[in-house]
């Protein structure tokens, strides 16, 4: 199987955008969105492992909502925003907190090869109830890690897409990572970081479950 958007021109993604893990964070709700970049070579398909580097001594789970861009965009307003999307799927923004928390940014360590699992399928919105708001959930080896509902977005998809889109041209393929709920492993006590020989199953209402085994290099 393939990922249903191989090798996207670029990936946004999107921190502190579920309620429940700005909570969990202990910090105060953005008053924008806080974004960053993913290399599109970070980008595998579903069952291709999650390949952890020797080097990497805190991997983080993040199941993520994802939108795919359909038509070029730019400047656009939030009540056209859905117009210019594709579908949706389903995303795992791997994270190596160690690096994360010591450089004090999210690109490079959010951007190892294998670290943005992306599928199974791109559904249309037509199929989904989004403005109802989509169960989300992540399971770790069996264990449910994450659960809650795209209706806990503190910036809704619409929204993303205009802020993004703002001065900036999207083009079709262009993938944006939405943010992740409460439940990371980094919140735990202790914390559960990805481990040798680990499953990720991250299953969105009405878009399917994408899965992926661990696997330390």
């Amino acid at each position: 199987m393939r990922s249903p958007v191989p090798v996207p021109r670029m990936i946004w993604a999107v921190g502190l955008n579920y309620r429940d893990h700005v909570a969990e964070s202990g910090l105060p709700l953005p008053t924008a969105p806080t974004l960053f970049a993913k290399a599109p070579g970070s980008v595998i398909a579903p069952d291709a492992p999650i390949v952890i580097p020797p080097h990497v001594e805190q991997p983080d789970y993040e199941g993520e909502l994802a939108v795919v861009i359909g038509t070029r965009t730019r400047d656009v307003d939030a009540a056209d925003a859905l117009a210019h999307v594709a579908g949706l799927t389903i995303a795992h923004d791997v994270s190596a907190r160690d690096h994360q928390y010591t450089t004090g940014q999210f690109t490079w360590s959010k951007s190892f090869d294998t670290f943005c699992p992306l599928g199974p399928e791109v559904v249309s919105l037509d199929e989904v109830d989004l403005a109802g708001g989509l169960a989300i959930e992540t399971r770790v080896s069996g264990e449910v890690m994450q659960s809650s509902s795209t209706s806990e977005l503190v910036f809704d998809v619409p929204t993303l897409v205009a802020w993004i889109s703002q001065g900036l041209t999207l083009e079709p393929g262009d993938v944006i990572l939405t943010g992740t709920p409460g439940g990371v492993g980094a919140a735990r006590t202790p914390p559960r970081w990805l481990r040798d020989g680990d499953v990720v199953e991250i299953t969105i209402e009405g878009l399917g479950t994408l899965r992926n085994p661990v696997v330390r290099r």
